[in-house]
């Protein structure tokens, strides 16, 4: 019975030390697929055609893209990496605002920037905490 206790405490204690590890560069949530994003999109913004759908899907995967290779060219530089994409992330929201309707647009517009497929919108301001 000790022996099962302390398999069981070896193996809780190696599966948090690997999630402990993360990898290089990591640090926050996992960038989303094309095919989340658009998901959590048709959740928030209702109405969204089958020709959209292909269209903004389009969007979302050639927006990654294009941060990826940014991202592989910066080499982990986070404050040049979030100087350079912000064009891509304004051209990527052009374009889908492009795809929507008029009500739809509204509604897209009302979202917090992190749901609009971006990287995730904090609580952003605000005094600094000591």
């Amino acid at each position: 019975m000790k022996k099962l206790l302390l398999v069981c405490l070896l193996a809780v204690g190696t599966s948090a030390m690997s999630f402990a590890q993360g990898g290089p560069g990591g640090g926050g949530r996992p960038q989303q697929t094309p095919e989340q994003q658009l998901e959590r999109l048709k959740t928030q913004i209702t109405g969204i055609t089958d020709a959209q759908s292909t269209k903004l899907l389009a969007i979302y995967a050639a927006s990654a893209k294009r941060t990826d290779s940014l991202r592989t060219a910066l080499n982990g530089d986070m404050a040049s990496y979030r100087e350079k994409s912000q064009p891509i992330t304004a051209a990527r929201t052009a374009q889908i605002k492009a795809v929507l309707t008029a009500e739809q647009q509204k509604a897209f517009d009302a979202l917090p920037q992190g749901g609009r497929g971006g990287f995730g919108g904090g609580a952003g301001g605000g005094a600094p905490r000591n």
